[in-house]
């Protein structure tokens, strides 16, 4: 398995070694030395959540402000974009974001650390994402900042307006959220 930090170097692309044939394929999607190693954390991963979301739905930007959640994500079917936005105060990457594609087809995996907001657009008709959390949900802590905040300036890839639930169609701006020190 291949890991390469992005550009915010705390988030770490896992591109897995894919074996396959006309019969199917076979890949390690998770392996704990191996994502030591490349994030140089020791995570226990204490739930893993699976979403199902139709093409234009964006989702985010999520995170918790207290139980924090550090989040391995992977797209099962069809393809998204993925953003992560830094939220802590004390980065020098504080308010930068990275996005990536991920999508069945590539099986990359990536790695968001606690202190980040999620959120991801689904480019395909349907896509699944199936992802580890190294904290349990927590409601009462969710936060959601709004997706077109005009200082993240997040390119979406996107002309079209979104499909939004009600709770992100609510999400504060940048400058109002709470973030982490």
């Amino acid at each position: 398995m291949r890991a390469t930090r992005l550009e915010i170097p705390d988030l770490v692309l896992f591109e897995p070694k894919v074996f396959g044939d006309d019969r199917g394929f076979f890949f390690e999607s998770f392996n704990k030395s191996v994502f030591e190693e490349a994030t140089g954390l020791r995570r226990d991963f204490v739930q893993d959540n699976h979403s199902r979301s139709a093409r234009n739905v964006l989702r985010g930007l999520h995170y918790q402000i207290r139980q924090p959640q550090g989040k391995l994500m992977r797209v099962i079917a069809g393809e998204v974009f993925d953003v992560s936005v830094d939220i802590r105060k004390s980065s020098p990457t504080f308010g930068k974001w990275v996005g990536e594609t991920l999508s069945a087809e590539n099986k990359c995996i990536l790695w968001i650390p606690e202190g980040f907001a999620h959120g991801f657009l689904v480019l395909s008709d349907v896509a699944e994402f199936i992802y580890k959390t190294t904290d349990y949900w927590a409601p009462e802590h969710e936060r959601t900042i709004i997706w077109n905040d005009p200082t993240l300036a997040i390119n979406w890839k996107n002309d079209i307006e979104p499909v939004l639930s009600g709770k992100d169609a609510k999400g504060v701006l940048f400058a109002n959220a709470d973030l982490f020190a």
